[in-house]
């Protein structure tokens, strides 16, 4: 059985569009990033810790903006509402060197 060591979690959210016969609504879905000893886990995605190279954060509007995780299989975005600073240093403080 593994035991996994939560180090940090972020909030994120996925718009969802859906189209019916009548028009188009968005859904904010509210998701969580999980920074664990050993991987990052999205609500679709799992990053083995070695793989994950860099985050970053950049502002968007007067409220949230995007986290950037640099992987070894490319870039990818997630919108969040608050700073992820403080999740952002943890990550670097127990993984970049």
């Amino acid at each position: 059985m593994e035991i996994l060591i939560l180090l940090a979690t972020q909030p994120y959210q996925k718009i969802v569009r859906e189209v019916t016969r009548i028009g188009q609504t968005e859904v904010a879905d509210q998701r969580m990033l999980y920074l664990y000893k050993e991987k990052l886990v999205t609500k679709h995605r799992e990053f083995p810790i070695e793989n994950v190279m860099d985050m970053s954060y950049r502002r968007v509007g007067k409220t949230g903006g995007l986290l950037y995780v640099y992987a070894s299989s490319g870039v990818f975005s997630y919108t969040v509402e608050s700073d992820p600073t403080s999740f952002i240093q943890v990550f670097k403080d127990t993984f970049v060197k």
